[in-house]
Order: C-alpha cells, then sequence, then structure tokens
C-alpha cells in the first residue's frame, strides 16, 4: 500500500469513527435522564455484545470464536476494564453534570495523555515536531471551543474531571490495545473488551436498576449506542490502532467536539458562533498536522534547492 492509499485510508476511518463517536454524547445525555450511571453503560454493553459476537461467529465459526475469545481473557479483562467499563461510566456520570458539548471537548483530552504515555512506554512510536505541533495547536482548539467554564458550579467541575479522567483511562487502553493487536484481531480484541466490560459493570448496574419504567427515548439512545456507537465503533477503533497506532487514532477525539456540536445545530437547533467556527479549524489542523497528513516544513538556507 502507497502512502497516498495509506493516508486517504486513515482518514476514511477516522471520520467515520468520529461521526459514530461525536453522536454517542448526544445519546449518552438522553439515556442518564432515566438511567443511573452504570445501569446505562450496561445496558449500551448487552446492546454491543450480540454484534461483536455475531461478527466474530461469522467469521471465525463458532468453535473458533469461543476459542479466540477464551485466548483473548486476560487483555480482554484489562481492555474491558480501562477501555469499557471504566471510561463509559465515568463519562456517563460526568453528563449528568455537564452538556454533551463540554462532554466532547473534555474527552479531546486524549491525545495529550497519549503523547504523555507513548513517551514512556511505546517509544517505538517517534513523537515528531509535527505530531507534537498538531497536539498544541488541537489543544489551543480545544480551549477556544470550550470558552467560558462550564456553568452548574463544583458539580459542573466533577462532571468535566471525571470525562477527562475517563480519557486518561482511554489512553492507557489505547497503547494497551495497540501493542495485543499484534498478537490477536481486532474483532477478537473488540468482543473480548465488550464481554468483559459488561461483566465488570454487572454488579454495580445491579445496584443502580432504575426505580421506574424507563421512557423509550433512553432505551433507543442506548440502543443506538450500543450497535453503532460501541460495536460497529469497537471494530473500526481497533483496524485503527492495529493499521496507524495509538498517537494517530488518539487523534479522533479532537473531531469528536466540532461534530457533537455539529449534531448539536442539526438535531437541536443551537446555534453555531464564530467561537465554535475558530476553534473547530484549528482542531481541525491540529489533526492534520498530528496525523501527518500536513507536514512542518524547514525553511531552506538562501542558495539551497528546497
Amino acid at each position: 500500500m502507497d502512502s497516498l492509499s495509506r493516508m486517504r485510508g486513515y482518514v476514511t476511518l477516522l471520520l467515520l469513527l468520529s461521526g459514530v463517536w461525536g453522536a454517542s454524547y448526544l445519546f449518552i445525555k438522553v439515556g442518564v435522564r432515566d438511567f443511573e450511571p452504570t445501569a446505562f453503560v450496561e445496558l449500551r454493553l448487552l446492546f454491543a455484545a450480540p454484534v461483536l459476537l455475531g461478527f466474530l461467529f461469522m467469521r471465525s465459526g463458532v468453535r473458533g470464536a469461543f476459542r479466540d475469545l477464551r485466548d483473548a481473557a486476560v487483555p480482554g479483562l484489562v481492555l474491558g476494564t480501562v477501555n469499557a467499563a471504566v471510561p463509559f461510566a465515568l463519562i456517563a456520570w460526568g453528563e449528568k453534570h455537564v452538556d454533551s458539548g463540554v462532554a466532547a471537548i473534555a474527552n479531546a483530552s486524549v491525545p495529550l495523555f497519549n503523547f504523555v504515555l507513548v513517551m514512556r512506554f511505546a517509544p517505538e512510536e517517534r513523537v515528531g515536531r509535527g505530531r507534537l505541533a498538531g497536539l498544541l495547536i488541537g489543544i489551543v482548539g480545544i480551549g477556544i471551543l470550550a470558552g467560558v467554564h462550564p456553568s452548574g458550579g463544583w458539580w459542573a467541575v466533577a462532571g468535566t474531571l471525571a470525562v477527562v479522567l475517563a480519557s486518561f483511562a482511554y489512553a492507557v487502553g489505547g497503547i494497551y490495545g495497540q501493542k495485543q493487536t499484534a498478537h490477536r484481531t481486532g474483532p477478537v480484541l473488540a468482543a473480548a473488551t465488550i464481554v468483559a466490560g459488561a461483566l465488570v459493570t454487572l454488579p454495580f448496574a445491579l445496584l443502580q436498576l432504575p426505580s421506574h419504567a424507563p421512557g423509550w427515548k433512553p432505551v433507543a439512545s442506548a440502543a443506538a449506542l450500543g450497535i453503532a456507537g460501541t460495536g460497529i465503533a469497537q471494530l473500526l477503533l481497533f483496524r485503527l490502532l492495529r493499521l496507524y497506532g495509538s498517537a494517530r487514532t488518539s487523534l479522533v477525539t479532537f473531531l469528536l467536539p466540532p461534530i457533537a456540536l455539529f449534531y448539536g445545530v442539526v438535531l437541536l437547533g443551537e446555534p453555531l458562533t464564530a467561537q465554535a467556527v475558530g476553534g473547530m479549524m484549528l482542531i481541525l489542523l491540529g489533526v492534520a498536522l498530528g496525523s501527518g497528513l500536513v507536514r512542518l516544513t524547514r525553511a531552506a538556507p538562501v542558495g539551497e534547492t528546497p
């Protein structure tokens, strides 16, 4: 695969994943109206599991799928905890106290944590000046997009910090997941992650079952989030990790705030401000630099052919 085709494939997968995940914040916001965080996360995972297991059964057969899942039990448990149960619950809890746009902005801190962790645990992923510049520009864009501090007092601050903590968990899971793709296929890891995440979350979900019948919108949100935002998204995620690494994959979180705002404008009639447009432009530039789509070039000295 030549570099141009590889970049096109990366951009396509990145946009697909960001489009699906960008809508997730809206679904979570609707879902936690009638569900407590862990109960909603459990329902989300239960909707996602048949998608991933069905895909694995069609690909490897029932016997082969169970053999692969058994072999992936330990990494599945690790990823099910740090890449599913914990961050899903933190974001759901955070969105009980902040709006979906603030949650998307806070979740865009994943590349910052990834950058720090890669230097320590994945030195084979070279972090050049282009990626560093993209990271810094993206963070500035997120700051502009965030604007003033979220309303809601200390609970809003706690909700935002919960989403940031989820970002750290995602960064850890991304690096660990990338290393596991060298030994196991993405669909196996995705299915093992979600099944293990459901098992880890189940005891907590049983303690937070709703005391009344939930409305159809929260249930439909859980279904959409589970099938598309978790099941299909996990397959896209592990393909990105295997082909392009955790650092480039983590850049998807830079795209989530503008996409979440786009959904808000189109579906909820929210205003699109100049501040939001400026923030989105910087974020997209950060993604372009961080992914290598746009490269920093050194100015050639006088008399030197560039």
